[in-house]
């Protein structure tokens, strides 16, 4: 049996290493694979070994070492947090007491699948409005960088009584042209603060980003497909439903979800039903999700109800991207082309009032 120290040492020693959503994938289905088949999990492991390279390979390594010390697999599983979360760790750990390794293996492999296929589902409603934005940028880099220096230069020497929208255009460019270096410089550190937000304080910048009326009920619903199938996948491997409601906490990134998912927790350590803890915050828990895990209460068969609900919002949560993607695209280039329309009419417009006042003459 190990000692919390020995946890402790594995882990510093692991916690920074990542695999790709690929190699988690591709090692999950051969385990399974090969574990069905009845081949030994550590002639298995030694299989995969030959194969694999960089960290894929050092933490095969690892739960060979592990293997063969006589320790299970969760074990190596919670030694690298960043690759394997604390719900996969318990239900691998629950697996490995009954027996279903091999199944839930199988099953772990599905989630994956879906969770890669769910996150291509939002990058790529993402993909054209930032195109969009990239593009703007690149032309009013143009405009502030070409074109407002060489009419600059004119309004100057022709002493042109400018408007102040022009006034600021000219201003930004002479400020872009001239503090070149503090401009690069203040764009490095943004960045890397934003990287740096984003990987320490990942749950804060997202919870930021979903306060926005548009993205809000997205994200809560994003949250709930997940918190759904960890439940499903917890509950079916045996977790009793206050330890897998513990766990679940730690996969939503919303702060309302999380405190949703909390007071359900307690509602069920309580004594009460896990629909009557939903009914407790239905800000949060659809009168479809109550429905669907009262129904699962009644019959014995929650886990079910819970892929079921997953199943639900991950339609919902496609439909919502569909309609928002369609709607962002048009107010998007309306604002742009607005924008840049502004921009254009503020370098125009002195040009019109010196044609006028030459004409005047």
């Amino acid at each position: 049996m190990k000692s919390k120290n020995e946890l402790t040492e594995s882990m510093t020693k692991t916690e920074n290493i990542t695999l790709s959503n690929n190699d988690k994938l591709s090692m999950l289905s051969d385990l399974g694979t090969m574990l069905s088949a009845g081949i030994p999990l550590l002639e298995s492991v030694d299989a995969l070994l030959e194969d694999s390279k960089g960290n894929h390979k050092k933490f095969l390594e690892a739960l060979r070492e592990d293997l063969t010390q006589g320790k299970h697999v969760y074990f190596t599983f919670s030694k690298f947090p960043n690759v394997f979360s604390r719900v996969t760790t318990s239900i691998v750990k629950a697996s490995e007491e009954a027996g279903t390794l091999d199944i839930t293996l199988k099953d772990l492999k599905e989630n994956l699948k879906r969770d890669i296929e769910f996150s291509d589902k939002v990058k790529s409603a993402l993909v054209y409005p930032l195109f969009i934005v990239f593009v703007f940028l690149a032309v009013l880099l143009m405009i502030l960088i070409v074109v407002v220096p060489k009419i600059s230069s004119v309004f100057s020497r022709l002493n042109v009584e400018l408007p102040l929208p022009t006034k600021i255009l000219i201003l930004m460019s002479n400020l872009l042209l001239s503090q070149t270096i503090l401009v690069i410089t203040a764009l490095v550190i943004f960045s890397l603060l934003t990287f740096f937000v984003y990987k320490k304080q990942k749950k804060l910048l997202l919870n930021f980003i979903f306060k926005f009326p548009i993205l809000s009920g997205l994200a809560k619903d994003i949250d709930l497909t997940r918190f759904s199938r960890s439940l499903f996948l917890l509950l079916n491997a045996g977790i009793p439903i206050t330890s897998a409601l513990e766990l679940t906490e730690s996969v939503v990134v919303s702060k309302k979800v999380e405190v949703g998912v909390r007071r359900a927790k307690e509602a069920v350590a309580s004594g009460r039903k896990l629909s009557e803890g939903f009914k407790d915050d239905k800000k949060i828990f659809s009168r479809i999700m109550i429905r669907i895990t009262e129904a699962g209460e009644r019959t014995g068969s929650l886990d079910k109800s819970m892929a079921e609900i997953s199943d639900f919002l991950d339609y919902q949560v496609t439909a919502k991207l569909k309609t928002a993607t369609s709607l962002l695209e048009p107010i998007l280039l309306v604002a742009i082309g607005g924008l840049v329309g502004g921009m254009m009419l503020a370098i125009i417009a002195p040009i019109y009032g010196l044609i006028g006042q030459v004409g005047g003459r």
